[in-house]
C-alpha cells in the first residue's frame, strides 16, 4: 500500500512538473488578452531558452554604450530595472557602477537573472513585483527606471497600463527618468512584420515572429533549432499612443529613439527607445 502511494505521489509530481513546461493559452489562443497571462507564458523551460533568442554578446555589441551613456549623461546612479528578465541590463548596468535593484513579476525570470549574475561574480538585488502594485514590494525612490526587452507590451488593458505608468514615476525621484522601450508595431501593423533580428534578439539560430496581428493582440511564435516552440501573445502598443499615456501620467519630456539612433524613418526601426523626464522644465 505505501508503494503505491508512494508511486502515486511521484506520478503527481512528475505531472506536475510537466504541466509547468507547457504554455496554457486556452482554447482559443488569440482571445488570451489578459494582463496576468505572461506568467502563464514564460514557463521554466522558455526561461532557461531565452538567452538563446538574447544572445547577450551580440545584444552587447549592438547596444554598445547606449543606455549606460544616457544614464550617465543626466547624472543618474540609483536604477530600477522592472523588467529584469534573465539579467541582461541589470548585469551591463552593475557592470558599468551603477547601483542596480532588479524586479520582475516572473519568479523563474527572477531566479535565472540571479544565476547568470552569480555566473559573472555578481550579486543581484532582487525583487518579485507586479508593476500595479510596484511600491508595495519596491522601497525607496530611484534617479531612472528601465523597461526594456518589449515588456511593457504585456499589459493588455489600458488601465493597467496607465497604473504601472503612475507606479514608475511614483518610484522616481523628482527629476528621476524612465525608460521604456518597444517593437514597432506600426510598422507591423501598417505594412507587416520585417525584422533586421540585429539589435534586440540577436540570436541567429532563433525564430521569432508573428503568428497574428490585430489592433489588440500580437501573437509571436519563437521557435529553437531543438524543434521546440513557444508563444507570447502581446498588446501591439502604437509610438504615439506610448508617448501619448506616459504624458498623461506626468512625465514632461518624452525624447524617443529608433534603434538607438535619434534620427529615423518610422518604418525602419526594429524598436523604439523612449525617454521621459519626470523633471518639470521651463519652456
Amino acid at each position: 500500500m505505501q508503494g503505491t502511494v508512494s508511486k502515486c505521489v511521484e506520478t503527481l509530481s512528475s505531472m506536475n512538473k510537466q504541466f509547468k513546461n507547457i504554455q496554457n493559452h486556452g482554447e482559443h489562443p488569440l482571445k488570451s488578452r489578459d494582463t496576468e497571462l505572461y506568467q502563464q507564458e514564460y514557463i521554466q523551460s522558455f526561461v532557461e531558452k531565452w538567452d538563446e533568442l538574447i544572445d547577450w554578446d551580440a545584444r552587447a555589441d549592438s547596444e554598445g554604450q547606449f543606455f549606460i551613456d544616457i544614464l550617465k549623461a543626466r547624472d543618474k546612479q540609483k536604477v530600477l530595472d522592472v523588467a529584469t528578465g534573465t539579467g541582461f541590463h541589470s548585469v551591463q548596468l552593475l557592470n558599468a557602477g551603477f547601483e542596480v535593484t532588479s524586479a520582475d513579476g516572473n519568479a523563474a525570470m527572477l531566479t535565472k537573472a540571479f544565476e547568470n549574475a552569480r555566473t559573472k561574480n555578481l550579486m543581484l538585488h532582487t525583487v518579485q513585483a507586479d508593476w500595479r502594485w510596484l511600491n508595495k514590494d519596491v522601497n525607496g525612490k530611484f534617479d531612472a527606471i528601465i523597461c526594456l526587452g518589449n515588456s511593457f507590451t504585456h499589459l493588455h488593458d489600458e488601465m493597467d497600463r496607465r497604473r504601472a505608468l503612475a507606479e514608475f514615476y511614483a518610484a522616481l525621484k523628482w527629476d528621476g527618468i524612465l525608460i521604456i522601450d518597444q517593437r514597432n508595431y506600426d510598422a507591423i501593423l501598417d505594412h507587416g512584420f520585417s525584422s533586421k533580428h540585429k539589435y534586440y534578439y540577436c540570436g541567429d539560430q532563433v525564430t521569432a515572429e508573428p503568428e497574428h496581428v490585430d489592433d489588440g493582440l500580437a501573437r509571436f511564435r519563437y521557435a529553437f533549432p531543438d524543434g521546440s516552440e513557444y508563444h507570447l501573445n502581446m498588446f501591439p502598443l502604437r509610438k504615439s499612443y506610448t508617448r501619448k499615456l506616459m504624458k498623461e501620467v506626468g512625465f514632461q519630456r518624452v525624447k524617443t529613439f529608433g534603434d538607438f539612433q535619434e534620427t529615423y524613418e518610422e518604418k525602419n526601426p526594429d524598436f523604439f527607445i523612449h525617454v521621459a523626464e519626470k523633471k518639470h522644465t521651463n519652456a
